[in-house]
């Protein structure tokens, strides 16, 4: 996937475009110095990383507030953030525990202007320190469901809703999970990977 393959499968203006091709190449100069990404994944990072991350929006259209969760190196929050600059109350608020990668997330804020505020915390701290509500939260190849669970419940209140992108797997880890957790949810194929889908969590309650 090129960049203008990108900007016509989600509509992206050029100005938007300007700011994802910036932070690509930040990723490229601070991957150098340290693991981001996958080195593999870097030559396809506008459809492994980006366009993964983008899809996200379209599964929560009218979501403006949205947490990430081990934020890494940006995906989805600050792809999200990017896609959302500019409009109204728009914010994403980044947690990642590592302080090289908080680092990276703060240079791409500042070059790009994006709507994002870095944690650096502990995911387990967050519950307890960040102010919602928020309209979406994510977690991408952060860990299986049934981790995820405890980290992810104390935000699913009200209208809120969690976006996780899976693999091939996401059916064993729901049946592993359901042991602990009553789970409200849906799953949608990913368009970045026919074989992976993006559980939507509406609810968690522990049995």
């Amino acid at each position: 996937m090129t960049p203008e393959d990108f900007a016509r499968a989600f509509s992206v203006s050029r100005e938007t475009l300007a700011l994802l091709t910036r932070y690509a190449a930040l990723l490229r100069r601070w991957q150098k110095a340290q693991n981001l990404v996958a080195r593999g994944t870097l030559d396809k990072v506008w459809e492994r990383h980006f366009a993964d991350s983008a899809q996200l929006l379209g599964l929560a259209p009218e979501a403006r507030r949205w947490l990430d969760l081990g934020s890494g190196a940006g995906f989805p929050g600050m792809v999200v953030a990017l896609l959302l600059k500019g409009a109204e109350g728009a914010r994403v608020d980044l947690v990642e525990a590592n302080a090289r990668k908080c680092a990276f997330l703060d240079a791409v804020r500042r070059e790009t202007g994006a709507p994002v505020a870095v944690h650096a915390m502990r995911i387990e701290d967050a519950a307890n320190r960040l102010e919602g509500p928020f309209d979406a939260v994510t977690a991408r190849a952060l860990a299986p469901l049934n981790e995820l669970a405890p980290l992810i419940a104390p935000f699913l209140t009200g209208h809120t809703r969690a976006l996780l992108p899976k693999g091939r797997d996401v059916a064993s880890e729901l049946t592993e999970a359901s042991r602990y957790w009553i789970i409200a949810y849906e799953t949608f194929e990913s368009l970045t990977d026919s074989r992976a889908r993006i559980l939507m969590v509406h609810s968690l309650k522990r049995r």
